[in-house]
């Protein structure tokens, strides 16, 4: 594990300079499309219909309010927010559209596989329990960062729902924190942190079995390795094992979902690509 960790870090530093270049790239594309956007009123007057003609027709007005269903009025710089396209510097894609490919038959070929066999034999109330007892075991990794980003309220109810769940909820195997104290869990990790801090992606990166990630978040997810309880378990084929059973458990509460994924998109590595960088950007925020 340990060597895995040293790779993934040379690998990680080495790119940084790529990852750099690629991001001032991207950022004059983005000032450049800014400055011709502002041509295009101009242009569209001398057209048929508009858009904003066409928007106007089914219930959008031209001065950049929409009513919803219920008749409130939604401001443009809220839908302009909610409609965000979040980008991300792609400068490895070769490597990433090869590792795309990998996982994607490792996920056909091996995981899919063992995890409907699995989902036909265990209980789905056994699994939800297994899935119960490794999220309360990854406690430590949701409380501390937490505690970096000075969410204290967050962190003290990671650290209520830890005891708690542990004693009331037989190890964690009931989230009974949920049920009896209504404590949600909230999903914190170290590449939120760095996010939390105006840190960026640095660029997209795809990795074998562990999917995709960016650079911040690589080094995100190294720091998560090290908190997480299963890390300290020897021997290393030990410690794996429970990794992959974790991770078969999980994926059993979710087949079907990339399948689905798969079809509706035009491009699926870019569909990937894109709901990575949009997800990771709501839990940044959230």
């Amino acid at each position: 594990m340990k060597k895995i960790l040293s790779v993934i870090i040379t690998v990680c530093i080495c790119l940084w300079s790529q990852g750099a270049l690629a991001e001032d790239s991207s950022a004059t594309q983005t000032t450049t499309s800014a400055t011709s956007g502002e041509q295009k009123p101009a242009q569209q007057k001398e057209m048929g219909p508009s858009v904003a003609d066409q928007s106007t027709s089914e219930g959008v007005s031209t001065t950049g309010r929409q009513q919803t269903e219920a008749g409130d009025p939604v401001s443009e710089e809220e839908l302009t927010e909610e409609n965000e396209v979040v980008t991300i510097a792609d400068p490895m894609k070769s490597w990433n559209t090869a590792m795309y490919h990998v996982n994607d038959k490792f996920y056909f070929w091996l995981l899919k596989p063992a995890s409907q066999g699995y989902s036909a034999v265990v209980p789905e109330d056994i699994r939800l329990s297994v899935s119960n007892f490794f999220k309360n075991l990854t406690t430590p990794i949701r409380f501390v960062s937490s505690l970096l980003q000075l969410k204290i309220k967050k962190a003290g109810n990671e650290l209520v729902r830890f005891v708690y769940n542990s004693t009331a909820g037989i190890g964690g195997l009931a989230d009974v924190a949920k049920t009896d104290l209504d404590i949600k869990r909230h999903e914190e990790d170290l590449g939120q942190t760095f996010g939390h801090y105006g840190i960026g992606h640095g660029f997209y990166i795809v990795w074998p079995i562990l999917g995709p990630s960016s650079l911040r978040d690589t080094v995100g997810m190294v720091g998560d390795w090290f908190l997480d309880p299963v890390y300290y378990v020897n021997p290393l084929e030990a410690s794996l094992g429970i990794s992959a059973y974790d991770r078969v458990n999980e994926t059993s509460f979710y087949i079907g979902d990339y399948e689905d994924l798969k079809k509706s998109a035009i491009d699926p590595y870019v569909s990937i690509r894109d709901a990575y960088t949009q997800n990771r950007k709501k839990k940044v925020e959230e």
